[in-house]
């Protein structure tokens, strides 16, 4: 059943007062505005910044356009509830969010250590936002309010909607929804399920009520009537034995190893088919299970990733002591022109007044780029954009694109005739697909391009060509960048994108992720081999070369990912050094919620194929503090402070003949001159300097001091000479 387009719904009855030109935050703007109440109450953890980019503000306007008055708490003081009672009780729900990021990574490093900064507040200013954002603001809505109910939405409640390893406690911790005490959790992109329970409840519907919309996620004691179970609590669990009558034996024989029939006859059950995704549901592992067994949590992990398509995925249940949580399919895709009317609401494009003059870094970086597409079908296990947004790709139309240029040129203050970004999770997906469409509604693969590229996939980048050519000729625009990263395997199936990318896209530099060069490794996380970025990084120069540009590839790497060994990040630490690579910044493997590779960490085995209590596949998995350093030490072997800790490891590995001053070796002998140091971070020699980190991190960089990385370019701090 085709789901009803978000802008056929009648509008509220409020669309009457028309869109506000910001989103009120007082109850002085309220007034302004002439409303004597909210209808939808918003509390996020960011900043407001009334920009497409900026999820409160999606959401807000979204909401806006059905008629709705909609509220805006930013970052409100969470010591009390007075800040939640500032716009007054909301006439249907708080909508509450931790904001574009999950609040944990957004205050804490992979190393477990404080961050003092944060991008999505003015200033940059951190602590503006408690520890477990989603679950605090929660509990001060209701505190406030006791009978509103609250709905939950982000990427934190998103990515926190079963049962769950925490990095950050070490240990499995309950659905954040049972945490919260909230009466439904909405997860990947809402706008659809956001939409339809807003009209509901404006028509006097009961949440309680609201149990089947997908994307959403609900609290019960029972699962529904007459749904077919499919029961995945345990790991092989072997089926009925049958007794099966010898074919050798004779009548008689046969006659007495079967039982005698009944007189009276069977009545007929008819049961759903266990392939009715509609009436069928998956019962997972209970989180009183998962909490004291890793290998069942890596099973529940590949489970759940196997039900992720959208239009075939069963719901999933899980038990959280006398309650079930019930988890609905995914949401279905917005079509383009729901994508086109979702980025054509009418934004601000910047701050909220409020602010005055205090810069926001986040806004700072994406307010002259354009979002030109959701979702991604790479599918790599260190990454949850996948299990947020979805495999299949969400596209605007070119008319869209062009349409928010010309609203950047005239809106944003300052602008220079820079874009500085067209793209979304990966620049170049942007109209890919699957061309076969009962394939795309039944497929159950984890990734499109890994271990190879799918036959069915449309690897055709005429379109993304098209988009940057037009994009180019638009009135005021100077130079149109991509910064998203490239997604190097696709790319080079088709060498005319690279040919326009290389010659007018790139400014100086080029971001791809290879993210490390061992097989095994790149296995694990679901990445291409180097074979791929070889091609990719010849055309890339041909194209620069015949362009008479001097460009060069800033490829990122992840440390400690489940898996890698510790020489396998040795043979990366060699292969840095051989290719004339420096890391400036490196990130240690991040252990953020419903990633693949944070089961494989959890875990320690691979729940990317079938899990087994026996002859499972073990991994290894850096989890102490010294080996994490030590991985992390080897993509920055040319600091002379990881030298001591490089030189005990490849001592004990048995490899000291990477330990000297030849040409093939890694660091120096212990005696080494200083200068020897001086000169391997110098940068001389031709050596590039770059930064890499994890995808999961806010890519905004605050520089100190004239060698650290661009705080809006991400470039290198010094150019090969």
């Amino acid at each position: 059943m085709t789901p009803t387009a978000i802008y056929d719904y009648t509008p509220y009855w409020a669309a009457c007062f028309g869109p506000a030109p910001f989103l009120p935050t007082t109850r002085e703007e309220m007034d302004i505005l002439g409303w004597d109440s909210c209808d939808i109450i918003i509390v996020t953890g960011d900043a407001y910044v009334d920009h497409p980019s900026f999820g409160m503000a999606v959401i807000g306007r979204a909401l806006e356009a059905q008629g709705f008055r909609v509220g805006i708490i930013a970052q409100p003081n969470w010591h009390s509830k007075d800040d939640f009672m500032a716009l007054g009780e909301p006439n249907l729900f708080f909508g509450v969010t931790a904001g574009n990021m999950d609040s944990m990574i957004n205050r804490y490093t992979a190393d477990r250590k404080l961050r003092h900064d944060d991008a999505y507040t003015p200033n940059n200013e951190g602590g503006k936002r408690p520890d477990r954002a989603v679950l605090v603001y929660s509990q001060r809505c209701r505190e406030a309010y006791k009978q509103t109910p609250i709905v939950l939405g982000g990427i934190e409640a998103s990515l926190r909607r079963l049962a769950h390893y925490d990095y950050w406690s070490d240990k499995v911790r309950r659905s954040v929804l049972c945490d919260a005490k909230a009466d439904i959790l909405l997860f990947g992109n809402a706008e659809r399920a956001l939409i339809e329970v807003a009209h509901r409840l404006s028509r006097g519907e009961a949440l309680a009520d609201m149990t089947r919309i997908a994307g959403t996620a609900v609290m019960m004691k029972h699962p529904p009537e007459g749904m077919a179970e499919v029961d995945s609590t345990r790991i092989d669990k072997p089926g009925k034995a049958m007794v099966m009558p010898n074919p050798y034996a004779t009548e008689t024989q046969c006659e007495t190893n079967k039982k005698a029939e009944p007189d009276a006859a069977k009545p007929i059950t008819i049961r759903p088919s266990r392939h009715d995704a509609k009436n069928t549901y998956v019962r997972l592992p209970s989180f009183e299970k998962l909490k004291n067994d890793r290998i069942l949590y890596a099973h529940a992990s590949r489970v759940m990733h196997l039900e992720a398509n959208p239009y075939s995925a069963r719901a999933l249940v899980q038990q959280h002591g006398d309650q079930l949580l019930w988890i609905n399919p995914p949401p279905v895709p917005l079509t383009t022109e729901e994508m086109d009317y979702v980025f054509g609401l009418p934004y601000a494009r910047v701050p909220h007044p409020k602010y005055g003059k205090a810069k926001i870094p986040a806004y700072d970086m994406i307010k002259t780029s354009v979002n030109i597409m959701r979702g991604c079908f790479g599918g790599c296990s260190f990454c949850s954009i996948t299990e947020h947004e979805g495999r299949i790709i969400q596209n605007r139309s070119q008319a869209s694109i062009i349409e928010e240029l010309n609203d950047i040129r005239d809106k944003v203050p300052g602008f220079t005739g820079t874009i500085s970004d067209l793209g979304g999770p990966t620049a170049n997906m942007y109209r890919l697909g699957c061309s076969d469409p009962k394939a795309e509604r039944n497929c159950r693969r984890p990734s499109c391009v890994f271990p190879k590229i799918c036959d069915k996939l449309n690897t055709d980048h005429r379109h993304t060509i098209d988009l940057y050519r037009k994009a180019r000729q638009v009135e005021g625009i100077k130079k149109v960048l991509i910064a998203s990263g490239v997604r190097y395997d696709l790319a080079i199936e088709s060498p005319e994108y690279v040919k326009e990318l290389v010659t007018h896209h790139v400014g100086g530099y080029l971001k791809i992720a290879p993210e490390h060069t061992e097989k095994n490794t790149l296995d694990l996380m679901m990445k291409p081999g180097m074979g791929a970025y070889e091609r990719f990084k010849a055309l890339f120069e041909k194209y620069s070369k015949e362009a008479g540009k001097k460009q060069y590839l800033i490829p990122y790497f992840i440390a400690a990912h489940p898996g890698c060994t510790d020489e396998d990040m040795v043979h990366l630490a060699c292969w840095l050094k051989e290719n004339d690579f420096e890391c400036d910044q490196v990130q240690n493997f991040y252990p953020s919620p419903m990633c693949n590779a944070t089961a494989m960490y959890h875990s320690e085995t691979n729940p990317l194929k079938r899990v087994k209590y026996k002859k499972r596949e073990d991994l290894t998995v850096a989890k102490g503090e010294r080996q994490r350093r030590l991985h992390k030490a080897l993509l920055r072997y040319h600091d002379p402070a990881n030298w001591p800790l490089i030189r005990d490891a490849l001592v004990r590995m048995s490899k000291s003949h990477l330990i000297g001053n030849g040409p093939k070796c890694l660091i120096p002998k212990e005696d080494a001159p200083a200068k020897v140091g001086r000169q391997r971070r110098s940068g001389r020699h031709g050596t590039q300097r770059f930064a890499t980190k994890h995808p999961n991190q806010p890519d905004i960089r605050r520089p100190s001091g004239k060698n650290r990385a661009s705080a809006t370019t991400n470039k290198p701090s010094r150019k090969r000479k």
